[in-house]
């Protein structure tokens, strides 16, 4: 697979405009990425924008504490998906994780499963907040809820995806889910590190600068 494929395009600071993501579907349009990754308002223009294409649309929840209640995560996967993205960045309850309630953690990431209606669900652990450890629990809880796949980080909190955090992830889910990481990953080196550490999809805002230096060197 080329490695455009392994990259979600990603805008979610709280500035991003219009403008910013309609150019960022047009290049993801251009370099044929697996997806966009923005924030739930951006969804109905995504899905416009890259209507006929094969760049699917991605959209965060809970996002990016993962402090809302179930129920509102619940909601705003259910309209998120009803406005057309076919993907779910969902952040757990780190509070949750941390005081070792797992059940909570595991119900409230079934809920987004749930309210997905089979679209594919990212389950966001916040590696950086966690120990190893917890870390483990996490994506057990995500297995457990069925979702499609773990990810390291929000980009949003202290730390974003390290090598270790890739190869802890995928030796817990092994074949059983897909890994994403994101968070830092903002060159063609640091791309190939995560994918040989196991990562099956990228999240990263440096899309455009990978994948020129990854056409000028193929």
């Amino acid at each position: 697979m080329k490695i455009n494929k392994y990259i979600d395009h990603t805008l979610l600071k709280p500035t991003a405009t219009t403008e910013q993501i309609t150019q960022l579907c047009l290049q993801a349009k251009e370099y044929d990425f697996a997806s966009v990754c923005v924030n739930t308002c951006y969804v109905p223009l995504a899905k416009e924008l890259l209507a006929g294409t094969d760049v699917k649309v991605c959209c965060v929840v809970g996002f990016p504490l993962g402090a809302m209640s179930t129920i509102a995560k619940a909601f705003e996967t259910a309209q998120a998906v009803k406005e057309g993205a076919t993907e779910i960045d969902m952040v757990i309850n780190i509070g949750a994780a941390k005081e070792g309630n797992w059940k909570y953690v595991q119900e409230d990431i079934a809920a987004v499963v749930d309210a997905a209606h089979g679209n594919v669900v990212k389950v966001i652990i916040e590696t950086c907040l966690l120990t190893d450890e917890e870390k483990v629990n996490a994506c057990k809880c995500a297995l457990n809820a069925k979702a499609h796949f773990v990810k390291t980080s929000t980009g949003f909190s202290s730390g974003g995806a390290t090598i270790e955090d890739v190869k802890l992830m995928r030796k817990t889910v092994d074949d059983k889910s897909l890994v994403k990481a994101a968070g830092g990953i903002r060159s063609l080196e640091d791309a190939k590190a995560m994918i040989n550490a196991g990562a099956d999809r990228l999240g990263c805002s440096a899309g455009v600068v990978i994948m020129e230096e990854y056409n000028r060197q193929n």
